[in-house]
């Protein structure tokens, strides 16, 4: 018995006289999370460990999930982030940016937008997800002239804030669909149905507040203006965390008027060949108050044409407006509905009017998630009749595609390309969106869907801008060039193409304000070369 016990002393002095080196070494989720634990300042209210998830931690794949909006980037071999950190404070935006830094990960920046190529969710190689939705606090000034909205709060809440607030007086131009977090959406250029009038978010945001590489909370007067420029369509994740932007409030109607008028073949004597050409000459130049989008698609290899449009007025001041225009279309009475701006966000996601309380467009996790490609360009001649034949013939060939045209002109020729990062202004008609959606998983569904969308993009090119082909930004899209630690060269593949001539000067930010490349993704503005 005593030499039972004298040998299990050995062996625990022998284990204790082990170096440490041997040790397993703690798991890159425990040092990362006992970093966070660590920072200083931290806010005793909101201690950052109730905000942090490792994937142990049991709602891991929720939070992950709650805001991936397509399906191809959620599966089981989609790499995992080491955690997330759901800031609820600025103290864990600057612990997250500290200790992502010292430990050599990839910080990716997430607050709730459509993310098309789920950049905000995935990479290669070890990295943390920010999620910003918990930051999401709205600040309607009593003038209601301005608001504070945090970088997590979606559109939907904006939207009904600011129409509550103001008796449906005030409104923000910005996209159409609720559920985009403010963070990413402002600062790709956002656009939506009032950009005619009013332009995009961008230029309706007069200030912000960020969070830089080095910790420091600035806003637009200590970050300087050249950095506010870039943050304004040149894509807040290359620079920074955006904490929140102050945003300019714009007056609406009492009433708007609103309409979708889908024709299959022909309307009336009309056929869509002609109703789409008589589109092109004049959607860009009829009255700022009145955006009409056509979304051309087909189904039993007959090609559907849908003319969506807002009216920031009433329907005989638009009826007028239209048989002047647009006679082509044949608008009628029945056809235009009166409602309040508020009521209108619901209509253009194409609920039935009456059908929903305006309450619903604060639901932040989608109803159903789907497999989906987008992808975009820039039209500045108008296509003629045979070319649009040959679209058509495209379109029936590939039923899973659709395009939405979204007119320009008006406030959007206006304001000068270098006004802000944002570089598609004036000579533009229209901006297109491609868009396939599937709804079973699988690599052959995927494979047929991706290769339909990439042929009518294809067979696009003749029609469309040149040197560059310019695309959007906030329909970021991974086939225009993509690199994670992109040189200036590989930079410049998608840099033209998203910003044309404003590229060079946000390389000159980037690399001033982050020149060691820590805020960067598949796409970012990449810095220059010290050699």
């Amino acid at each position: 018995m005593a030499s039972l016990t004298t040998q299990t002393l050995i062996i625990t002095i022998f284990l204790l006289a082990i170096p440490t080196s041997f040790a397993s070494p703690p798991s890159l989720e425990d040092v990362f999370a006992q970093c966070l634990a660590d920072f200083k300042p931290s806010n005793p209210k909101s201690p950052i460990q109730n905000f942090i998830y490792t994937q142990q931690s049991p709602n891991f794949l929720t939070i992950l999930n709650n805001y991936v909006r397509n399906l191809r980037y959620f599966n089981n071999t989609t790499r995992k982030p080491v955690a997330i950190v759901a800031a609820a404070d600025v103290t864990h935006i600057q612990a997250t940016i500290t200790c992502a830094k010292n430990l050599g990960l990839q910080l990716r920046i997430r607050s709730g937008g459509h993310d098309y190529d789920g950049m905000s969710y995935l990479s290669t190689i070890d990295f943390v997800v920010l999620d910003m939705f918990n930051l999401r606090s709205i600040n309607i000034d009593p003038k209601l002239d301005t608001a504070w909205v945090q970088s997590g709060a979606t559109l939907g809440e904006i939207y009904y804030g600011v129409a509550n607030k103001s008796n449906d007086l005030r409104g923000f131009p910005a996209g159409i669909c609720p559920g985009l977090g403010a963070g990413g959406h402002f600062s790709g250029g956002g656009y939506g149905n009032m950009m005619r009038k009013y332009g995009l978010s961008i230029d309706n945001i007069i200030d912000a507040k960020i969070v830089d590489t080095k910790g420091r909370v600035l806003d637009r007067s200590s970050m300087g203006e050249d950095l506010f420029w870039a943050l304004r369509g040149g894509g807040a994740a290359s620079f920074c965390v955006v904490l929140a932007w102050k945003i300019k409030l714009v007056p609406v109607p009492a009433k708007v008027t609103v309409f979708n008028v889908e024709t299959v073949g022909n309307r009336g004597s009309v056929n869509t060949t002609e109703l789409v050409t008589k589109w092109q000459e004049i959607a860009d130049k009829i009255d700022n108050d009145l955006f009409i989008r056509l979304t051309l698609g087909s189904s039993n290899k007959t090609v559907k044409a849908s003319f969506m449009g807002m009216y920031l007025g009433n329907s005989s001041k638009l009826l007028e407006i239209m048989n002047a225009k647009f006679p082509e279309l044949g608008l009628n009475k029945t056809e235009c509905i009166e409602m309040k701006w508020i009521e209108s966000v619901l209509f253009w996601l194409g609920i039935p009017p009456g059908t929903a309380p305006t309450t619903s467009m604060l639901n932040r996790i989608p109803q159903k998630q789907i497999y989906l490609k987008r992808k975009s360009d820039y039209v500045q001649k108008p296509i003629s009749r045979t070319g649009l034949e040959s679209i058509f013939k495209i379109l029936t060939e590939n039923e899973n595609v659709t395009m939405a045209f979204n007119p320009y002109g008006g406030r959007m020729s206006e304001i000068p390309s270098t006004e802000t990062a944002f570089p598609h202004r004036a000579g533009n008609m229209f901006k297109i969106q491609y868009a396939a959606n599937w709804f079973v998983p699988g690599e052959a569904v995927a494979k047929d869907c991706l290769s339909q969308t990439e042929r009518v993009f294809e067979a696009m090119s003749p029609y469309v801008s040149k040197n560059p082909r310019e695309a959007f930004l906030n329909y970021r899209d991974v086939d225009i060039g993509k690199s994670l630690n992109s040189t200036y060269e590989e930079g410049k593949v998608y840099g033209v193409k998203y910003f044309k001539d404003n590229f060079e000067k946000l390389v000159k930010i980037k690399s001033r304000v982050d020149p060691d490349n820590f805020f960067r993704y598949e796409q970012s503005i990449p810095v220059l070369s010290s050699h």
